[in-house]
């Protein structure tokens, strides 16, 4: 185009000449092999609580692993590692809490003055935080990072699926029908961004008796099974209610939970 300024931020034409926007780059003095995303359709399936164990049964197998704490408004990785201090930085970048084996922590708890501080925020100043999460945190040499991603398909999922280098996405749901289907426009969504889903993790599935060891469906039965074979999904794991396992997440001591049932998970990651 001859009247062309070369300033495509002004300009709406479609050319060759036009720049495709750059990626956020990863921290210059960090190194991370892989990065999964854990995502629900909708709140308070526990999301969170499978987070902190995939990165705890991570470690144990002797990988370094971080936790990017994604979901900024309802923060809680912080937390569940028993994490207290504030975040500092150095010349090379902000700088993780590490809980007590080590795995490194950036949540946005850790910026508040009090952790029970509201994040009022617009979306825009949300993914700007995930973003410099991942470009202003120095996270030295990680084999794993998880991103505990916000409930639903909106715009941190966004940001994170189109920006950042996600080699997989672990669901996590509940049995009930609602959440089922509310599930499937999460899947149907890394569909469309080409991000493959490594498993489903359906919580609460089922309470087992603890005399007569009998399973109990307390909220319906199970449909994780027909979505993972709709979506092609190889791998489901059913985690029970477990009250010791939710009180060990609240009270900072995850770390310390003797569940193992995604062990078979973690080893393909």
């Amino acid at each position: 185009m001859s009247d062309c300024t070369h300033d495509c931020s002004t300009c709406g034409q479609d050319c060759k000449e036009r720049e495709a926007p750059q990626k956020p780059q990863l921290n210059k003095n960090s190194k991370i092999g892989k990065v999964y995303a854990v995502m629900s359709g909708k709140g308070g399936v526990g999301k969170s609580m499978v987070t902190a164990l995939l990165a705890t049964l991570s470690r144990r197998r002797g990988k370094s692993v971080g936790v990017l704490d994604g979901d900024i408004i309802g923060a809680s990785m912080a937390k569940s590692f028993g994490i207290k201090e504030k975040a500092m930085g150095c010349d090379k970048g902000i700088l993780p809490a590490e809980s007590v084996t080590g795995i490194k922590v950036v949540s946005m708890n850790m910026f508040l003055k009090d952790e029970a501080d509201p994040v009022v925020w617009r979306s825009s100043l949300v993914t700007s935080a995930v973003t410099q999460f991942w470009t202003d945190v120095y996270w030295g040499d990680l084999d794993l990072l998880f991103i505990d991603m916000p409930p639903g398909t909106g715009d941190v999922a966004l940001t994170v699926f189109q920006n950042l280098p996600v080699d997989g996405v672990i669901m996590v749901t509940t049995p009930q029908e609602l959440v089922s289907m509310i599930v499937s426009k999460g899947v149907a969504m890394t569909k469309m961004l080409n991000i493959p889903i490594v498993a489903i993790v359906e919580n609460m599935s089922y309470y087992q008796c603890p005399k007569c060891q009998e399973k109990l469906s307390i909220f319906g039965e199970s449909n994780v099974d027909n979505i993972a074979k709709q979506y092609d999904i190889e791998q489901v794991v059913k985690l029970p209610i477990d009250r010791l396992l939710a009180a060990a997440c609240d009270n900072g001591a995850i770390e310390y939970a003797e569940e193992e049932r995604l062990s078979s998970l973690v080893e393909r990651l």
